[in-house]
């Protein structure tokens, strides 16, 4: 008999969207809502999961007051940083394109720089969500050995665009005219000798990036609705759906047209208790992110980002941080010319003392044809004849980086003819040498961008604001009581659901995405492409971040 719940793999890997065997193990409301009752709870829950082979597997009911008012499906999005993004495409010189590619790397996930760790809402099977970011684009120092100039969410005010010093980022496809910048998203002070400091807005009460800031610690400067009417901003989209309950696997695809980039990839992640720590690895359909550049001057080039591990500490103590180990890999194919590939290996921290967070990385060449490179995972395996940049720092603070002897020339003309990002050796522009390092991203500078969402009476049924609202307006009212029962009804439904697909023998069909996740990159259907088209149409003043619901 077909079952429903089952998404079958030409791999032969089986996806079971029915309840996982086994009863559900529960955490019981120790009903102290104080941070020494959360803790309790914590320690409880350390317990049950000991010896657990994977903790993402399991059927594990909480008690909403451990959870924070945030869907999983809007919580994962590797979008913190959606102008780097929208900005890999702008070089002409594939060299800076993977270094824009490895900027973004660091940026995608600021919301564990910035924020708390925290437990968001489990997805349901067939939920989904999508959402926008409108955002000025990018822009260049005439210095080329300077980071791009963000000019949102930072704490360092950009300067005027009139400066002679500083271009816009690349010409956008569709207008053939320069992006323009909007203000910052900081309301700056002035001070004494000519400085300003940053002033960061109260955050609002209702649902959404703005409002959760305690993750995202997001300034907001409130002209939104002028960002909007910013004609030359650009706007990068956002859809997901889980795909899969157990074990949890959700499909996503992300889209800036007018800078030619794509993303998409498959969320799994496995978990286990490790001595004090939970640690959290990729699960084995996601195989990492997958960036298409699809116009401009990086088209037909594919880049391929792996997940490293990461482990969640402080759970004894209550006071949870991320501590990363393992490597990334950046691997470009399909460019025209040099092939580039990134190593980024996250130094492993000491049991004693306190964490570093370091990181270290080259981007070097590589033959396409050939298989040789997949051996070099760590920095040392790499032939320093074939290392181009070398990079270190602090990944919740500042990443450096120079050249190396093996170096490629700085591009002619990067951005456009009227403003390179990186002179040719000939101009007058300072380049860097292979003994001087510059700043590739300072963390500790820039902050979550809030996304844009459709209010509730525009959602369907099982978008994920929707779906947990009743939760998520009892948690915000502090009535931890009632959210956990809504809690309950939302899983009970799912289980319901579940159990009337398997006796009637029918299968579960995801709504925006292909079955086949077989290779990592999930493909839209008909309606996910319609879902895209429309988020890309959407009016952004019906819906300003900050007051979506």
């Amino acid at each position: 008999m077909a079952d429903e719940a089952i998404i079958k793999i030409p791999s032969g890997e089986v996806l079971e969207d029915d309840e996982a065997p086994g009863p559900t193990i529960s955490l019981p409301d120790s009903g102290d809502t104080g941070e020494g009752g959360k803790l309790s709870m914590i320690v409880q829950l350390v317990k049950k999961c000991l010896g657990v082979k994977d903790i993402a597997a399991m059927r594990l009911s909480l008690p909403a007051s451990l959870l924070e008012p945030l869907p999983n499906l809007e919580y994962w999005h590797y979008l913190d940083r959606p102008d780097l993004f929208a900005a890999i495409n702008d070089s002409s010189d594939p060299f800076e394109r993977i270094l824009a590619v490895v900027r973004f790397m660091f940026t995608k996930d600021l919301k564990f720089v910035h924020g708390k760790v925290c437990k968001p809402y489990n997805s349901v099977l067939g939920e989904h969500f999508r959402g926008h970011w409108d955002v000025p684009p990018v822009s260049y120092s005439s210095d080329p050995t300077q980071p791009p100039i963000l000019r949102v969410h930072t704490s360092v005010p950009p300067p005027p665009l009139s400066q002679g010093s500083e271009t816009v980022s690349v010409k956008s496809n569709r207008s053939g005219k320069s992006s323009k910048s909007t203000r910052s998203a900081l309301s700056l002070t002035s001070t004494s000798k000519g400085k300003t400091s940053p002033t960061l807005s109260t955050a609002p009460t209702s649902l959404g990036d703005a409002a959760l800031s305690k993750h995202s610690l997001s300034p907001l400067n409130g002209s939104a609705r002028n960002e909007d009417k910013d004609k030359d901003s650009v706007r990068v989209v956002y859809v997901t759906e889980q795909v899969s309950h157990h074990p949890p696997v959700s499909a996503y695809y992300a889209s800036c047209p007018s800078r030619g980039m794509e993303m998409a990839g498959i969320d799994q992640i496995s978990a286990k208790v490790s001595g004090t720590a939970v640690r959290v690895a990729p699960g084995s359909f996601n195989k990492g992110i997958y960036i298409n550049v699809t116009s401009g001057p990086g088209v037909g080039e594919k880049y391929h980002i792996t997940h490293p591990v990461a482990n969640v500490n402080g759970i004894l103590r209550g006071s949870f941080y991320i501590t990363v180990g393992d490597s990334t890999i950046v691997t470009c194919e399909g460019g025209k010319g040099v092939a580039y590939r990134a190593v980024i290996e996250y130094k492993e921290e000491s049991w004693l003392g306190r964490a570093h967070f370091l990181v270290e990385g080259v981007i070097h060449t590589y033959d396409e044809g050939s298989t040789e490179h997949e051996e070099w995972t760590k920095v040392k395996h790499v032939p320093a004849a074939r290392v181009v940049a070398v990079f270190d720092g602090c990944w919740r603070n500042h990443i450096r980086w120079r050249r190396t002897a093996a170096s490629p020339p700085a591009a002619s003309s990067s951005l456009s003819s009227s403003s390179p990002m990186s002179p040719s050796p000939s101009s007058s522009a300072p380049s860097l040498s292979e003994t001087e390092y510059a700043t590739l991203v300072d963390l500790s500078t820039l902050f979550v961008v809030p996304k844009k969402v459709r209010p509730l009476e525009r959602q369907l049924p099982n978008e994920s604001r929707k779906l947990w609202d009743a939760v998520t307006t009892r948690l915000l009212a502090k009535e931890y009581g009632e959210a956990t029962k809504a809690k309950l009804a939302i899983e009970q439904k799912q289980r319901d659901e579940a159990g009337e697909r398997k006796r009637k023998g029918v299968q579960f069909i995801p709504q925006y995405f292909e079955q086949d996740i077989s290779s990592g990159i999930p493909v839209l259907t008909a309606a996910g492409r319609k879902a895209v088209e429309e988020e890309l149409k959407e009016c952004s003043e019906a819906s300003p971040s900050s007051s979506s619901s």
